[in-house]
């Protein structure tokens, strides 16, 4: 063989080599993606239908468990309430036309409940019953901030405009007492606030988001309502999710989903919002811990420090606390009065 045909030959073998490396490479660094699922099979062939990841409903559908809870009532603890004395009862169809378009007091919600002449109980109008009494309140503090003087005004125009409407005397608080009221609740809500957040960081190879949804999903995640977000269900269907999970919506959203390199996802635990008996921070701990060894991660805080076990007992005593804190105020954890205070 001739030397020209040997260094022709060497080079062919040399970019093959360089081909097949890149190959690698490239398949190396290829985010990792999600298993194919099996064929669907019936329940007479299989005896029973295993789950698959769109078979899961998104959060705010009905999940399988108890019916949830009526919406939570005024309460003085935290609401500004004017009780609505009436001329006479008046029927659910009545109270309802003159209801205000709309159920806000600036960033505040604002309701009107009667009282149901056949059940002695408050609640929200409705057809077909009929009230004797009436009352209308504002809710005095949310993460918004405290009740404003501005807002309070616009409170009593509402209330006053509806009472026009149905021929009601409101008996109105006195406004520098119930913003004052306010403050102390905000000041008190502010202290007491607490969201959780542990992060899963790749330790090599990216993810894509199928990859991440698939993976969580093994773990209880159900898809949630916002691109790249996934829950945790409550034990009670219409409950806030005990555990969020999130990543980059916008790698959620692309074309190609699969070609997303993800790096992290974010875990993230709304304590007010979830009821102690959940257990949510155990249960934090414990999907961070389970997806960090699935997915090749490591579980850091938010700003992406490792997070010693020593670390994490200090955390749980400190929500000990605080769990006991919020009952002694009367707004345990994931109670109706705590969640609306706490959203």
């Amino acid at each position: 063989m001739s030397l020209q045909m040997s260094l022709l030959l060497l080079g062919v073998l040399l970019l093959l080599a360089m081909a097949g490396y890149y190959g690698w490479q490239a398949r190396k660094s290829r985010p990792r993606q999600a298993e194919p699922t099996e064929p669907r099979t019936t329940e007479h062939e299989a005896g029973r239908i295993e789950p698959h990841l769109n078979d899961f409903p998104l959060a705010g559908d009905a999940l399988p468990g108890p019916a949830p809870e009526k919406k939570p009532g005024l309460d003085a603890l935290i609401d500004a309430v004017a009780p609505i004395a009436l001329e006479a009862p008046l029927s659910g169809e009545a109270v309802l036309v003159a209801l205000p378009s709309t159920r806000r007091v600036g960033s505040k919600p604002f309701a009107i409940e009667g009282l149901n002449a056949a059940t002695q109980r408050w609640e929200p109008p409705t057809v077909g019953q009929t009230y004797s009494q009436l009352q209308a309140g504002v809710q005095l503090a949310n993460r918004s901030g405290a009740l404003n003087d501005i807002e309070f005004s616009e409170f009593v125009m509402k209330t006053q405009n509806f009472c026009d409407a149905i021929n009601g005397t409101p008996d109105l608080p006195v406004m520098r007492s119930e913003v004052n009221r306010a403050r102390e609740l905000d000041q008190f809500a502010s202290g007491h606030d607490a969201q959780l957040v542990l992060m899963v960081q790749a330790r090599r190879v990216a993810w894509s988001p199928s990859y991440i949804q698939q993976t969580s999903a093994r773990h209880g995640f159900v898809m949630g309502s916002l691109a790249g977000r996934l829950v945790m269900p409550a034990s009670t269907a219409g409950l806030p999710p005990v555990v969020s999970l999130s990543f980059d919506a916008l790698a959620a959203l692309a074309d190609d989903p699969t070609q997303s390199a993800l790096r992290q996802i974010t875990l993230g635990l709304d304590v007010a919002q979830v009821d102690r008996s959940e257990k949510p921070f155990e249960r934090l701990r414990a999907v961070a811990d389970a997806l960090a060894q699935d997915m090749d991660g490591v579980v850091t805080d938010d700003q992406g420090a490792t997070l010693s076990p020593d670390a994490m007992t200090v955390i749980a005593a400190e929500l000990e606390q605080l769990y006991d804190i919020l009952e002694q105020h009367e707004l345990a954890a994931g109670s109706p009065l705590a969640r609306r205070l706490f959203s």
